[in-house]
């Protein structure tokens, strides 16, 4: 049974999955809490307030690399297929999809319900006569699309990077619920984050302006509100590193002293400089991405990148079902 909290003067419920993974993150070692939990309404604004910052690069490289591209994505997909983009966000780049493939629909997917019914009508409002049909939901599992799109040849659409917030092995899970989401003759326009000096890297997840470490913070917030947590937010630092043997850089929350808090009436502590790993951000070459894109169902037909490099949108179309004999 969902738990009641108040937010805004409005009474709301709390997951049972955020319960689920804070607890279990909390009582791990390490401790860890998946990235996806970042995402409420403050943390929505606060990663589109990152997306700006001059540090991070991703957002208007890969902006300016799908103006250069998404005209011979049209070419090679064709139009009229429905675009579906998982984990839509404020849908800031889809207008220049949507401009060059003329879809038949956009289906936006998005765990922030608030944040994707605004952007869902930003959307609408721009392309008057496009269906826009939002879905609010977990894009980690195969998802049930609206009925309008069913029979639909769809492109799915995931920009920025998201898929190297996870594991090699959930990346293929991923991969391969979206295929089973968008069917049979599908294509995915996915965006990737190259290998780079780790200098650039960790720059961009510890701007000088202290955004992400609010957006990190913002996790701890979410917790004291949604699952009546005392966690004392001035007592955890915000770091970001990079994992050369993993490449990946790595957010975690570092607590400055030694602590001791509850947790949906749960005693917890942690000693000063013990850390809760948040986010992963891996970083690929040019033969990795099309590895994973291969191993989670898709088969690499295009690609596009940047004059240095740094990142790179690819073109995949999903990979005949096989049928046992």
């Amino acid at each position: 049974m969902l738990k009641p909290e108040i937010e805004d003067g409005q009474v709301t419920l709390a997951d049972p999955a955020f319960r689920h993974d804070v607890l279990r993150g909390f009582a791990s070692r390490p401790r860890a809490i998946p990235a996806r939990w970042f995402y409420d309404r403050r943390g929505s604004e606060l990663f589109e307030a990152i997306t700006d910052l001059p540090e991070y690069y991703p957002t208007r490289t890969e902006t300016a690399i799908l103006r250069a591209c998404c005209a011979e994505v049209a070419r090679i997909a064709g139009v009229g297929r429905a675009v579906v983009e998982f984990g839509s966000g404020s849908s800031t780049k889809t207008p220049i999809l949507l401009r060059a493939v003329a879809p038949s629909a956009y289906v936006p997917i998005d765990i922030s319900g608030d944040f994707l019914r605004e952007s869902s009508a930003g959307l609408a409002s721009a392309f008057p006569g496009l269906p826009v049909l939002p879905v609010e939901a977990d894009f980690l599992h195969p998802i049930t699309l609206p009925e309008p799109v069913a029979d639909t040849p769809k492109l799915g659409f995931f920009p920025g990077s998201t898929i190297g917030n996870m594991i090699p092995h959930s990346s293929v899970d991923l991969l391969r619920a979206m295929k089973a989401s968008l069917g049979e003759g599908a294509m995915l326009l996915i965006g990737m984050d190259r290998i780079k000096d780790a200098r650039v890297l960790e720059a961009a997840y510890d701007d000088a302006q202290r955004v992400t470490a609010a957006f990190n913070r913002n996790l701890l917030e979410r917790i004291n509100r949604e699952l009546g947590g005392t966690i004392p937010l001035d007592a955890f630092r915000h770091r970001a590193v990079w994992n050369d043997s993993r490449a990946r850089i790595e957010m975690h929350l570092e607590a400055t002293r030694d602590l001791r808090f509850e947790i949906e009436g749960r005693m917890f502590e942690m000693a000063a400089g013990e850390t809760i790993h948040t986010e992963n951000s891996h970083k690929y070459g040019p033969r990795d991405a099309r590895i994973l894109l291969r191993a989670g169902g898709w088969t690499p037909i295009a690609e596009w990148t940047d004059p240095d490099g740094l990142f790179a949108v690819l073109l995949a179309e999903a990979q005949p079902a096989r049928h046992a004999p």
